[in-house]
């Protein structure tokens, strides 16, 4: 069974959540998380006026130790685009996080597991080739992104991300 780190069950994880969208960089992209019957929503719209493109979502940060798993484990339902799943650790300077890309299929709910090594390190879209690899006993914070360089609506629906266990494979 997998262990769930992140369960939008609980009605707090809701208020641990913040937007950081492409208005930080003069674009016009929206988005949110919201929970909607025990699944966190991750939906909005993003557009590529003003050299935006972006819409992101950021849980409060947590110090976790997930050195004894082998990776993550997401239960989603998406809408054929392409995500992110960002993790910020200690490692890499402020603004860079390390970021593993996942495409549901529309409308099916699925288990995406996500391998350590699937995680790149990353700053503003461009790859950081020095950095050092994930290191999952220093995980600081996670998160959401959209940035698949088309405009428009989007729609993620999360139940719950948890840890890897050796039977899931990628």
């Amino acid at each position: 069974m997998t262990a769930h780190l992140i369960d939008f069950q609980h009605a707090a994880e809701a208020k641990r959540w913040r937007a950081i969208n492409d208005d930080v960089m003069g674009g016009i992209s929206r988005g949110n998380l919201q929970v909607q019957d025990g699944v966190g929503v991750f939906s909005g719209e993003t557009s590529l006026e003003n050299n935006g493109g972006f819409a992101s979502v950021r849980r409060e940060r947590e110090a976790m130790d997930l050195s004894g798993a082998p990776g993550l484990v997401l239960h989603v339902r998406g809408d054929g685009r392409c995500y992110q799943l960002r993790l910020r650790t200690n490692q890499l300077f402020e603004g860079a996080a390390y970021r593993a890309l996942f495409q549901p299929p529309t409308g099916e709910w699925q288990r995406l597991a996500l391998p350590w090594h699937a995680f790149e390190a990353v700053f503003r879209g461009r790859r950081l080739e020095d950095a050092p690899p994930l290191d999952p006993a220093a995980l600081r914070q996670v998160g959401l992104l959209i940035a698949d360089r088309r405009s428009g609506p989007f729609r993620l629906e999360v139940a719950w991300i948890g840890e890897m266990n050796g039977q899931e494979s990628k």
